[in-house]
């Protein structure tokens, strides 16, 4: 597929999660991408004075030595490790308040930022903010760059750190954003009621691990009943539907059920640990989940449907397909350009009717459907997300030179 990619440019990402956070996330491989033509300066997560107080309190050991203030990763790319503490102003009772000390955080960051742009030379920089609708609020106006990108991969304002002044933030700087892409159709959708410079830029994955085949069996998998009908992912009550994993153990009691994950209080506490044929593996290294994945019979995403999961692209199904193994996955918007590839349920009973057939379907198991799974999810990699972002770009760039015609 060919695309116009961002190129020869100064590009200031704006991170929402850490630089060296245990989990995987889309905006770091983004960085290593735009990284491949573009100078890059990324900017880590800054610590906010009530994680500070609470880590004092807690008598915690020292942290590891502090990386470089400006640490350079590689060539051309470049980490900005902010000093600043900033205000915890979530607790506010209003949002006049709330936005006073947001404003602060958003000065303070933006003032170590400038600093770093002009060690580096940076000129006329494109900024990408990272679903930071509280810190990057404001950065449009304080930081000398040429374009905004709002960045959303996920619904933030459901989730109840962010209920309160989350949706009027989010609003606000989707707004203001010279051009909105997001990681599924759902969410460019959601965005474009504020902003019609609004794209769907697909989301990228790192593949490569999962299309191995002969991968050796992880020890607690073995003894493990086949056939497997297996997850990986995060285990928490707020994505996972509880009572359709209940019903399947249930009507399944010849198949193992293996969950591979951590897991929230609700799953701790939950019927299926009772079951004798439910097996909670713990959570796993991000590399070593291919080698679970390999051993799956057949592959499930029993999600709920809420506001948090509707619209997420389920980077899951990409691994899943990658590995060839055939999916099972609840029925959602964001999982329909999924639908020829993977089996979408409405209810409990589809998912056990699909889940036995194909268990006994050998096609369904076959090198030839294997194959074509694989292909479908390969298409699906950073450099034709990252080459969608440029093409959203400079369409954006061709509609504002129109407009001073």
């Amino acid at each position: 597929m060919l695309h116009r990619y961002i190129k020869n440019r100064d590009i200031v990402l704006f991170s929402f999660q850490p630089w060296n956070s245990d989990i995987a996330f889309n905006f770091k491989d983004m960085a290593y991408e735009l990284a491949r033509y573009n100078r890059v300066l990324f900017i880590d997560r800054a610590r906010d004075r009530n994680t500070v107080l609470k880590t004092l309190l807690a008598n915690k050991p020292a942290a590891p030595e502090n990386p470089p203030y400006l640490e350079e990763v590689m060539d051309h790319f470049w980490v900005l490790h902010p000093k600043s503490i900033l205000e915890s102003g979530n607790w506010s009772p209003n949002y006049g308040l709330f936005d006073f000390f947001n404003r602060i955080n958003n000065k303070r960051l933006a003032a170590e930022i400038k600093q770093s742009i002009r060690e580096l030379g940076f000129k006329n920089s494109l900024f990408i903010n990272d679903n930071d609708f509280f810190r990057g609020l404001y950065m449009k106006s304080l930081l000398p760059i040429r374009e905004y990108v709002f960045y959303i991969r996920d619904f933030l304002t459901c989730q109840p750190f962010f209920q309160k002044f989350g949706p009027r933030c989010e609003m606000e700087m989707i707004r203001k954003a010279d051009l909105v892409v997001a990681n599924s159709a759902y969410l460019a959708h959601y965005a474009g009621q504020w902003n019609p410079n609004s794209v769907d830029i697909g989301q990228g994955c790192n593949l490569e691990d999962f299309v191995v085949d002969g991968r050796p069996e992880p020890a607690d998998l073995k003894g493990i009943p086949r056939p497997i009908i297996g997850y990986c992912g995060a285990i928490t009550a707020m994505r996972l539907d509880e009572g359709l994993l209940l019903h399947l153990a249930e009507a399944l009691p010849g198949m193992s059920l293996v969950l591979v994950g951590g897991l929230d209080e609700q799953f701790e506490k939950s019927a299926l640990r009772s079951r004798k044929n439910v097996f909670f593996l713990g959570n796993k290294k991000p590399e070593e989940t291919p080698f679970y994945i390999s051993q799956f019979t057949v592959c499930i995403n029993p999600q709920l449907i809420n506001p948090l999961t509707i619209g997420n692209y389920p980077r899951k199904i990409d691994e899943y397909l990658a590995a060839g193994k055939p999916v099972v996955a609840t029925a959602t918007q964001a999982m329909e350009m999924f639908r020829d590839y993977a089996h979408l349920c409405h209810n409990a009973k589809e998912y056990v009717d699909c889940i036995q057939r194909l268990v006994g379907d050998s096609r369904e198991h076959s090198e030839e459907k294997k194959n074509e799974r694989r292909s479908f999810a390969l298409a699906h990699s950073w450099e034709n997300s990252i080459g969608a972002l440029g093409d959203a770009f400079h369409g954006m760039e061709m509609k504002f030179k129109l407009a001073e015609i």
